[in-house]
């Protein structure tokens, strides 16, 4: 009975994830407790940026989410990560992450370019849930 009830709030969770990604063009959620996170002053990023998952805009989101996440269920429990989603406003493609945070804009843009060269995919944005803000690098 628990193994049901943990695959229909998983089912569930990535059904919201979903409507959450295809309504405001982008979330960020915990899969521990299948959260998602509030608004913050704190600019987002790609932690792992040579993880992300580029699904073409026609693509089965659902279905994506599902093989985004159990590739990477280990990175996306860690503390400082979280599910990021993200649609590219020109490509309509959509960007699965395990996302992180600075505070501050110019530490997120250094740590992003430095991931990005360390793993060898350039991150292009960062986003600023607050502010509704995205800063293309």
């Amino acid at each position: 009975m628990t193994d049901i009830l943990e695959q229909y709030r998983f089912e569930k969770y990535l059904l919201e994830v979903a409507i959450a990604t295809l309504k405001e063009g982008g979330s960020a959620s915990r899969l521990t407790d299948y959260s998602f996170l509030p608004p913050m002053d704190a600019w987002g990023f790609p932690k792992y940026p040579g993880k992300t998952l580029i699904l073409p805009a026609h693509a089965d989101l659902i279905a994506g989410l599902k093989t985004f996440i159990q590739a990477n269920r280990a990175y996306l429990i860690e503390e400082d990560s979280c599910l990021g989603t993200w649609i590219h406003p020109t490509t309509g493609a959509y960007y699965l992450d395990i996302t992180t945070s600075c505070e501050t804009l110019e530490e997120a843009r250094q740590k992003a370019i430095e991931r990005g060269k360390v793993e060898g995919r350039a991150i292009i944005a960062l986003y600023n849930s607050l502010r509704e803000e995205t800063v293309y690098l």
